[in-house]
């Protein structure tokens, strides 16, 4: 199916291409009744608002950043939700890229034969793959944090055995032997480091 072939409504339903953002969001459609071409702008608090009163539809969204909360969202409204992979709607971007082209280009995606689309995730869901991400970024803060202590006290001269036990066990013993050449302030520092890594461990 190509652009001349789309005529803006799947099922009886009209069709939307919504492209998010933070504040503001690009509305793309072909009105039902006169065949006029809209795509304008509309503030994020007043999507709802907008959709609450129109009759069930197709919305497409481009799976990105928020998009499954907005889905959720107006899904609850009635109307039906598509979201596609970017890489799917990049081909029908034409000219600038523009909050403009992007939702018309997210309208003509969802209209072709065969699109696949990207299933919505629950609110319970996105909090269980956020939880993971916190723990992988924190592991991964913890490991930085490591190992600068050990390039750190390596530049006064002191090494420790691989692994993080190792370094645990070591640290006290290894700051006091620095008190000549660390200022007390800078050993209570690294000391409360340890002591913090060590209970989030």
């Amino acid at each position: 199916m190509n652009a001349g072939q789309i005529i803006g409504t799947m099922n009886g339903m009209q069709v939307f291409g919504l492209d998010i953002a933070k504040h503001v969001f690009q509305l793309h459609t072909v009105n039902m009744g006169t065949g006029e071409i809209v795509n304008a702008q509309i503030k994020r608090a007043k999507v709802l608002a907008h959709f609450a009163n129109h009759a069930p539809c197709l919305v497409a969204i481009e799976a990105c950043g928020g998009a499954h909360h907005w889905a959720r969202e107006l899904s609850k409204l009635g109307h039906t939700v598509r979201l596609l992979h970017a890489k799917i709607v990049r081909p029908f971007v034409s000219g600038n890229k523009t909050d403009a082209t992007d939702a018309r280009a997210i309208w003509l995606a969802v209209q072709q034969p065969g699109v696949k689309f990207v299933g919505t995730k629950t609110a319970m869901h996105q909090a269980t793959l956020t939880l993971h991400r916190q723990r992988e970024l924190l592991m991964k803060i913890r490991i930085m944090q490591t190992n600068a202590l050990r390039s750190l006290l390596y530049e006064f001269g002191a090494t420790f055995a691989k692994g993080k036990r190792a370094l645990f066990k070591d640290i006290e013993a290894t700051l006091e032997g620095l008190a000549h050449t660390l200022p007390q302030l800078v050993r209570d520092s690294l000391r409360e480091q340890v002591v913090d890594r060590v209970c989030r461990h």
